[in-house]
Formats: structure tokens, C-alpha cells, sequence
């Protein structure tokens, strides 16, 4: 069997064997964060941002049952979860102005731009379209990380969060596969996080091909890639996983 990968002895007691691809890894559930990346309206609710925008949310219904299953597992654990809300303030002064190239690149305010009817709804702080979904209301204990770029390491605090806290593995879900979520595991990937993407759990912006690409690019070059069955088997499992070593 191929040898896990690990940051720490493989035959840590505390450690839990992950099925992942292109090789199985070995985490410890009070060092593992999983990541819920940006579940709000805008992204997975209709008459959100990118419903309004143009974009398929047709596969949002089934990836927020799957990262329903993730949290509860993550929980029951004692994984931490995070959460990350994406947006700007009133005058979309976070977002960066003309001299910023996320002000010719986030579609959000492209389409306030080329729709006047829609200025000031779009990913700002306070709306609905800003807010998390129903379906996944954070609980006491749960962190939520509010950031203006698609990378959550971006002007935030995450990175002094989790280091204070002794994280070293982040597992991903959430909305976007090709955007959000790759791009704050890349910087996960700089800053020495090991970064996994629960495949099921992610719905991507644009079409089907993106997310393969994105899930490619990880498992090649970035991370892994998981699924919320094998990370619920892994947090379950009490056994030291040295033997499948």
C-alpha cells in the first residue's frame, strides 16, 4: 500500500488515515481545520450574485448537502471549522478601485457596472446576498473569516488564526472549486498548510471542465483530493493507521 503522506511519526496514535489522491494521507483532527469557503447567497442561492451574474448554481443544492455531512463529522470530531464570507464595505473600498485588478476581475462588480439596478447589492457586507445560506448556520465554537479576494490569506487573519491554534491541515468545501478554493489553497500551499479538496463537497463557477482542471492542478501540483465519505471514515476511525502504512 502506498506510504501516507504526513507532517508528523506515522505512527502517531492520534494520527487518522485519509483516502486521497495521488496518495493517502495522515492527519490529526485537533490539528485539521476544514474550510467552508464562502456559502453565502451570492454563490448558492437563487437571485444570489452568480445566478444573477450568468452562472450555473444548479450543482449548489448538492454540494451544500455534502458539506452539511463534512461539518457534522468535522464537529463531532473536535475539527475545527471556519468559515469564509467573501465582500466588501458600502462603498466597495475593499474591493479595490481602478488601480486594483480585482476591480476589472471579480465579476460581482462587473455586473454592478454593466447593471446600474444592481449597484450596492452584489457581495456587500450587511445584505442578503453577503450572508451565509440557512442550510449551514455557523455554531458556537465555529470561526468565520470575513475577506475581500478570492484567497482568504489575502488581508486577513488567517494564517496567525490557524498557527496560533497548531493547524497544519486544511481541508476544503465550498463554492468556488476553480476560484475561491484553489486559490487559498495555493497560498495554504506557500505557507506550508496541506491543503485537501473534498471533491464532492465544492461546486465550481463556470463549466463542468473547470472543476476537473481545478482538481487536477491540486491534486498535481498544490494538495489532494478527497471525498466526504473517506473524510468522515477517517475521523471516525480510532485505530492507529500505521498499519496501512
Amino acid at each position: 500500500m502506498t506510504k501516507p503522506v504526513s507532517y508528523f511519526a506515522p505512527d502517531d496514535p492520534a494520527g487518522r488515515y485519509l483516502e486521497a489522491r495521488p496518495e493517502p494521507m495522515l492527519i490529526k483532527p485537533s490539528e485539521t481545520a476544514l474550510i467552508v469557503v464562502d456559502m453565502q447567497n451570492a454563490y448558492a442561492s437563487p437571485g444570489g450574485y452568480l445566478d444573477l451574474a450568468g452562472f450555473d448554481i444548479s450543482g449548489a443544492p448538492p454540494a451544500i448537502a455534502k458539506i452539511k455531512e463534512a461539518i457534522e463529522a468535522a464537529r463531532a470530531a473536535g475539527v475545527q471549522v471556519i468559515y469564509f464570507q467573501n465582500g466588501w464595505d458600502s462603498d466597495e473600498g475593499e474591493g479595490g478601485g481602478p488601480g486594483s485588478p480585482n476591480y476589472y476581475k471579480s465579476n460581482a462588480m462587473k455586473t454592478m457596472r454593466a447593471k446600474p439596478e444592481l449597484k450596492g447589492k452584489l457581495l456587500h457586507k450587511g445584505d442578503w446576498d453577503y450572508e451565509l445560506i440557512d442550510e449551514l448556520p455557523p455554531q458556537k465554537g465555529d470561526i468565520i473569516i470575513s475577506k475581500p479576494r478570492y484567497s482568504a490569506f489575502f488581508n486577513t487573519n488567517l494564517d496567525s488564526m490557524l498557527r496560533a491554534r497548531g493547524i497544519r491541515s486544511l481541508v476544503f468545501t465550498g463554492i468556488a472549486t476553480n476560484v475561491c478554493v484553489e486559490s487559498t489553497l495555493r497560498d495554504g500551499f506557500f505557507l506550508e498548510y496541506f491543503g485537501v479538496v473534498l471533491h464532492d463537497a465544492t461546486h465550481h463557477a463556470g463549466p463542468d471542465f473547470m472543476q476537473k482542471a481545478s482538481l487536477f492542478n491540486i491534486e498535481k501540483f498544490f494538495g489532494w483530493v478527497s471525498s466526504v465519505e473517506e473524510f468522515r471514515a477517517a475521523l471516525q476511525s480510532n485505530a492507529n493507521p500505521a498499519h496501512k502504512v
